[in-house]
């Protein structure tokens, strides 16, 4: 155990914050690797995006979870925070700037100031965090620094609490290369390796100018929880930085936590295990100052937002401020014909137990219990929910889903809904493509700026027709397109017709889909699956070319004749590729009498009534329960 002489002067905390692949992470890995904390045979110096050790963040090349680690820069130790950037995460934003005491804020020197440059700005200028700006990526072609600048200086006046907060230090980098720079330097950039640097000048930056965390060194511990990992030696690690105090190994501690109806709740415990971050890894000590952060053992709890407290002092935290969710998705146990084939966590309880687990891990997931069977899990948006169905499918769960709903809010007793900013990036030859499909959902055109064969749109549009268009944009561009939105405010709910969707392609029939008949099918419109898939009635397999839903049997095979298959019959086999179905795509797709079925091994699409005779009748019901409402509004 090392004894930690450490003082509260000699510490930083500083969160790096920006717009989604704005360079952060990739400037993480620069500080570890020239602060030398590894060994130059190390195989974590030749490997990008170290912190990023997520199975879906290396799959999807974002930052999912925070994650923070600690360096040593002329005697000082500073604690980094790396957040994520896409707006579905800002959640995780919200908790881990509250460890922070200033921030880095990285700039696109092409892109600019986009939707979550705002958001994490604001955030960070709300909890009075020191802000120095890097123009980062300034070695891109159309890097254009004295706009971007010029655009950030704006952003400033905009949302600063303060006139201290618009002074603030100015940076350029490129740290794929970890390079940071106090003046733009010359020359054609774009060139690798152009131009000498390092990044020391922001880590002398951070150590001359940003503030030491504040806090009473010597009143008694306190603590709030905003992170929480789990040890299979000592158990739970409650994670946070240390607001008031010090804390010793051994110390008797409770942890204080408000419920829904403003009960506190108290859990008592001792100091069993006391950690810092040194480098990457959580290192055991036997003592720790006010300002740093910590991870602490000992003490049972799964609230994110808890605080923790000396015994006898017991001074509750305010509760950390989320975003509330925009969307939410109904969450049940499987119950297709297929269920329980694929996975080994099959029935309710099961899954009742996971998301019950999740609800307190993931502060920025809102999970509520509906019913017995069902859960509705309310996030920022398709890519958010999205990603805990993948982690759920990962760990062997089966479960359907139902279409996302939008939250509305009541604001001054008036019933609203999301409105957001939409900025969409894209090469001009795309303009009248986007223009179509954003004013067919209703958006309405606030900006549009075209340099150099690049065109940047801005659109507001309200949160519930804002689903499904980032996979219609990328599908129309190529995948070519920056897509990116953040919730702007509430306006007053107004119902709308809903949006125009083609009808789909459903199999009549329980079996195995033949290579046969699908080739007569997919004339009909775009299919979701190939020759010899197990399909069951009432499943989805493809998309009609026409509004019409179309009952057909993928399963029909050609009769037994005694004559063999002629060479044409044979050729004319031959199907086209397949629309690839993920679990983003698929809450995009579907309608409300529709349901996602997700297992381990597949994604599948169905009717919520399988049979066409179940189908006719609530169709029935529903058409005679409108005509009574109609005669009694006569």
């Amino acid at each position: 155990m090392k004894e930690n002489t450490l003082k509260q002067e000699n510490i930083r905390n500083v969160a790096i914050i920006a717009h989604v692949d704005h360079g952060k992470t990739t400037l993480v890995d620069a500080f570890m690797k020239q602060t030398h904390l590894f060994r130059d045979n190390q195989e974590e110096m030749s490997q990008d995006r170290i912190l990023d050790t997520g199975d879906l963040e290396r799959e999807k090349g974002i930052t999912i979870s925070a994650k923070n680690i600690s360096i040593t820069y002329r005697d000082t130790k500073i604690n980094i925070i790396d957040t994520p950037g896409h707006a579905d995460f800002g959640g995780e934003v919200e908790r881990t700037l509250n460890m922070a005491d200033s921030c880095l804020l990285l700039v696109d020197a092409q892109e600019g100031v986009m939707p979550q440059t705002k958001f994490v700005l604001k955030r960070a200028l709300e909890l009075g965090l020191k802000p120095v700006l890097i123009i980062n990526k300034i070695d891109k072609k159309l890097a254009n620094c004295e706009k971007t600048l010029s655009k950030v200086q704006d952003l400033f006046l905009e949302l600063a609490t303060n006139t201290e907060q618009l002074e603030f230090s100015i940076y350029y980098g490129i740290s794929r290369e970890g390079k940071i720079f106090k003046e733009l330097p010359e020359g054609d950039l774009t060139k690798a390796d152009s131009t000498k640097g390092d990044i020391l000048p922001i880590l002398d930056e951070i150590v001359d100018h940003m503030p030491a965390p504040k806090g009473d060194s010597d009143g008694p511990f306190q603590m709030q929880i905003t992170s929480l990992e789990y040890d299979s030696h000592l158990g739970r690690y409650l994670i946070g930085k240390i607001n008031r105090g010090n804390v010793n190994l051994d110390d008797p501690i409770i942890v204080l936590h408000k419920d829904n109806e403003g009960n506190i709740k108290k859990t008592q415990g001792r100091v069993r295990g006391l950690f810092t971050k040194n480098g990457l890894v959580w290192e055991s000590t036997p003592h720790s100052v006010v300002g740093d952060i910590v991870a602490i053992a000992g003490v049972e709890s799964t609230d994110i937002g808890a605080t923790l407290c000396s015994l006898g002092h017991e001074d509750i935290l305010p509760k950390i401020q989320i975003t509330p969710p925009s969307v939410r998705v109904k969450f049940q146990a499987n119950s297709s014909p297929f269920s329980g084939k694929e996975g080994t966590h099959v029935t309710a309880k099961q899954l009742a137990q996971r998301l019950d687990q999740e609800k307190n891990l993931n502060i920025g997931l809102k999970i509520e219990n509906s019913t017995e069977n069902t859960y509705y899990v309310s996030g920022r948006g398709e890519l958010q929910l999205s990603i805990l169905v993948e982690q759920l499918r990962r760990e062997g769960y089966e479960l359907q889903l139902s279409k996302p709903e939008v939250i509305l809010q009541e604001v001054d007793g008036v019933l609203c809904e999301p409105l957001e900013e939409l900025i969409i990036l894209a090469s001009e030859e795309y303009l009248s493509v986007i223009t179509q499909e954003v004013s067919e959902r209703k958006g309405l055109l606030k900006n549009i700026e075209t340099i150099d064969g690049q065109s940047t749109f801005t659109y507001e549009i309200l949160t519930r027709n804002l689903i499904g268009l980032h996979r219609m944009l990328m599908n129309s561009t190529k995948g070519s397109a920056l897509v990116n939105s953040y919730i702007k405010e509430y306006v007053p709910y107004k119902k709308q017709d809903e949006l125009f969707r083609k009808g789909v392609i459903l199999s009549t029939e329980t079996g195995t889909a033949l290579a046969y008949a699908l080739t007569s099918i997919q004339e009909r419109g775009r299919l979701f699956i190939k020759g010899s898939t197990e399909v069951y009635e009432g499943m989805i397999i493809g998309i009609n070319n026409h509004e019409q839903d179309l009952d057909v049997n993928p399963c029909k095979s050609r009769k037994k004749t005694n004559v063999r298959m002629s060479q044409a019959e044979v050729t004319e086999i031959n199907l086209k590729a397949t629309m690839p179905l993920t679990v983003e795509s698929a809450l995009s797709f579907i309608n409300d009498d529709e349901l996602i079925e997700v297992t381990p091994q597949s994604i599948r699409l169905r009717k919520k009534l399988l049979t066409a005779t179940q189908r006719t009748w609530a169709n029935r019901k529903n058409l005679t329960a409108f005509a009574k409402a109609q005669m009694e509004i006569d």
